[in-house]
């Protein structure tokens, strides 16, 4: 379930699998795999609201085909990659704050990837002043620590599959602007995996 070829995680594309043979060229473990991965689509594939892309991705091919994803197409990107070499890699959601007058949510993706032999998160949005996401194999080094005092949070539990209703609205949106204005604040699928 985790390591599946599905509409937006497509690891079996001609492109995600030569990049995903650059990439782990002469590299012998999962985890020195899974910080390649992860140090390309966070540093190599810009955020489309950081850069006012005018184009809109979700499936994983077309992020690496454009070169830019928001942070569920991203995590589409970094799975697909990790899949493509039989490496587990599922979806986790965050709830953040998208705007402060008045406050809206939204749900922010990142990843958990199975090396090492246990589930290790990273968030491959891209770093900016202010947001500093690195690998990690203790404590998740997110984009953006939840703060609890704002009602931010992470979902509990991994996903094999990407957030079903934030790859809809992708599909649908025609700008960066669309996007902005409908991204999805809530969570209603059940995690593959309990923590």
């Amino acid at each position: 379930m985790f390591i599946a070829d599905d509409g937006y995680v497509d690891h079996s594309d001609p492109a995600i699998v030569k990049t995903a043979g650059e990439l782990f060229s002469g590299l012998t473990t999962d985890t020195e795999k899974a910080r390649a991965a992860f140090e390309y689509v966070r540093d190599e594939i810009s955020h489309s609201i950081d850069v006012n892309a005018n184009v809109v991705t979700a499936k994983a091919s077309d992020v690496l085909r454009y070169r830019t994803g928001i942070c569920h197409s991203k995590a589409n990107l970094l799975a697909a990659l990790l899949r493509s070499d039989g490496i587990p890699a599922g979806f986790c959601f965050q709830r953040l704050i998208l705007t402060d007058d008045p406050i809206r949510y939204c749900v922010h993706c990142f990843n958990a990837v199975f090396a090492g032999g246990r589930w290790i998160k990273l968030d491959a949005r891209g770093n900016k002043k202010g947001v500093n996401a690195q690998f990690s194999l203790d404590e998740p080094m997110l984009a953006f620590p939840p703060r609890k005092e704002l009602g931010e949070y992470v979902w509990n539990g991994i996903f094999a599959r990407p957030h079903s209703d934030t790859m809809k609205m992708l599909e649908k949106a025609g700008s960066i602007r669309y996007v902005i204005e409908n991204l999805p604040d809530n969570v209603n699928e059940t995690p593959d995996i309990t923590e």
